[in-house]
């Protein structure tokens, strides 16, 4: 059972395990607003420097589906965070990934579909380049003409060897390498001799690393929605008084 709580109750709940614990936290919906289109994104006022002051108490680490490419261009997160990107393919200070020969060929494959995808979908609808993987975007595109994209796309790249769909907030993924947030999370945790492990998402990508986290981890869902976590913040105005009640 999902249970709701106010910034300063979670903070109250963590401040006791704060020292041996890693805080991971997802950008979109979680530190920055949802917007329109995802170049659009910005951080609320002050967080770069929450999370500086946080990582000053504790491990903090920043997990999301962008590109790491996209997390240091738009956010500009500061030194001394882990940074991982696409899914837990990417690492902040570690060497950019390689495809083999066949996950560059199955990537190839799902650039075709992605680009008939957006030109099924219509205006609005775009195509964002990833190093293992394409994403639909479709937010701003003609709901039905969207829907019908997704659903053919998502039959046809079903197909395609080695290939894995993740599915978000009017965006879906193709992927040319499994990845998973929820096991680059525990990855991390383990190699930095981590516990409790503190996770704060919105997206259903984020559900992955809900199911994973143990019974004493600390998961919290951002928003509304269908959940494994065990708590819930409303919005990310909260969990940026979060932050500042951990920080303060």
């Amino acid at each position: 059972m999902t249970r709701d709580v106010e910034p300063t109750e979670l903070a109250e709940l963590l401040r006791p395990v704060l020292p041996s614990a890693l805080v991971g936290f997802d950008v979109d919906g979680v530190l920055a607003p949802i917007v329109e289109h995802a170049d659009d994104a910005r951080l609320l006022d002050g967080t770069n420097q929450r999370l500086t002051g946080l990582a000053a108490r504790t491990e903090v680490a920043i997990v999301s589906g962008r590109s790491l490419d996209s997390l240091e261009r738009l956010f500009g997160f500061p030194a001394g965070l882990h940074v991982v990107g696409s899914h837990g393919l990417e690492l902040r200070d570690a060497p950019p990934m390689e495809l083999d020969d066949a996950e560059r060929a199955t990537l190839e494959q799902l650039e075709i579909l992605g680009t008939r995808a957006v030109n099924a979908a219509g205006d609005g609808a775009w195509l964002e380049y990833k190093p293992a993987s394409v994403v639909l975007h479709t937010r701003s595109a003609d709901a039905a003409r969207a829907a019908a994209a997704v659903d053919a796309l998502t039959n046809l790249a079903r197909n395609v060897p080695r290939a894995q769909l993740k599915e978000g907030h009017e965006v879906i993924e193709l992927l040319a390498r499994s990845a998973s947030k929820g096991e680059a999370l525990v990855e991390l945790a383990d190699r930095l001799g981590r516990s409790p492990l503190v996770f704060l998402g919105d997206d259903v990508t984020d559900e992955d690393a809900f199911a994973l986290m143990a019974d004493d981890d600390i998961s919290v869902r951002v928003g509304p929605g269908d959940t494994a976590a065990r708590y819930r913040l409303a919005d990310p105005d909260a969990v940026a008084a979060f932050t500042d009640a951990l920080v303060g």
